[in-house]
């Protein structure tokens, strides 16, 4: 599982150094292929395997409603793969580079069965507001969840 979160900074080519620990996972559990797409605020990186997976729930609807269309259109139609090279590094296209807002300082969050990519400064935004409304979401997500915390 992708655990934690870590800072990193992407090269001028636009590489990214996944951490030791996220690439034991890939290796313990996956093969070296990411999948990385877009998300709202952040990229996300998928193992191979994971991305199947989403790729086969969504297989189902070539038409259907428009929001999964769109849906699919904005995260599936995103979708690169991007090998770990041989020293432990992806390259981001720019496309995605700029979806983002990745520059220079990056942060990866360990979200289970994939990671997020984000640009520090959109992170730490995030972490503040999550922070400031953490008794809502936590009473909200216990009570969907249905377990106590």
């Amino acid at each position: 599982m992708f655990r934690g979160r870590s800072d990193h900074v992407l090269d001028a080519k636009g590489r990214l150094s996944i951490p030791a620990r996220f690439r034991d996972v890939l290796k313990a559990n996956y093969d070296s292929k990411l999948i990385v797409t877009n998300l709202p605020s952040c990229l996300a990186a998928y193992p191979f395997e994971e991305w199947r997976l989403i790729e086969e729930q969504f297989a189902q609807y070539s038409f259907g409603p428009p929001d999964i269309i769109a849906f699919k259109r904005y995260f599936l139609g995103a979708a690169v793969e991007c090998p770990v090279d041989g020293q432990g590094r992806i390259l981001i296209p720019a496309a995605l580079r700029k979806e983002a807002g990745l520059d220079r300082e990056v942060m990866l969050s360990g979200m289970l069965n994939f990671f997020e990519i984000w640009s520090k400064e959109r992170l730490d935004a995030e972490l503040a507001q999550t922070r400031d409304n953490f008794d809502k979401f936590s009473s909200d997500i216990f009570a969907k969840l249905g377990t106590g915390g």
